[in-house]
């Protein structure tokens, strides 16, 4: 985890590249010397997800194993428009998009080239504790628990006001990209 100067000041390089210091690569060896994790330069450079679809804001930390997001969801945002019209909340299939959006961060953040497209393959244990609403502030934080060949394995906890909102795990992997 980031100390609290390091949130307020940027991170260290081994942080920017997503390698802990325990890790010999360096932010040039990833190709990202010239970006922060917070610009969306480097989140549009690691996932292939684009507006409207793009529900990463922001990389608050980020490590070998852990990264933290963040996302506020405007009152525009398109699914809102016929999802409890009148009485707005974020779809929990949108919260788990955010996860698996934030782990796809995490695990390209330790690729030094692109070898494909990151997929969801698996949902599980998904239980939601808060409902979420426009104007909403969430924080989403995603642990790589294992990789096995091309799947990885996560745990996900979104956060709203310090607060569980929603868990769930979930499995990747990388296609060929056709």
């Amino acid at each position: 985890m980031c100390s609290e100067s390091q949130r307020q000041e940027g991170f260290s390089l081994a942080q920017l590249s997503g390698y802990s210091t325990h890790t010999s690569r360096t932010l040039s060896d990833t190709g990202l010397s010239n970006m922060r994790p917070t610009d969306s330069a480097f989140i549009l450079s690691k996932i292939p997800h684009r507006p409207p679809m793009l529900l990463v804001d922001s990389v608050a930390e980020l490590t070998d194993d852990t990264i933290v997001c963040r996302k506020t969801f405007r009152a525009d945002e398109f699914f809102f428009q016929g999802h409890y019209p009148g009485q707005p909340i974020v779809p929990g299939l949108i919260l788990c998009e955010c996860a698996a959006q934030a782990g796809a961060l995490l695990a390209a953040s330790l690729q030094r080239e692109s070898r494909g497209v990151p997929v969801l393959t698996r949902v599980n244990d998904v239980r939601f504790k808060q409902i979420v609403r426009p104007g909403d502030a969430i924080e989403i934080r995603v642990q790589r628990d294992e990789a096995v060949a091309n799947a990885t394995y996560f745990s996900a906890k979104i956060m709203l006001d310090g607060k569980l909102a929603a868990s769930l795990q979930f499995v990747a992997m990388v296609t060929g990209g056709e």
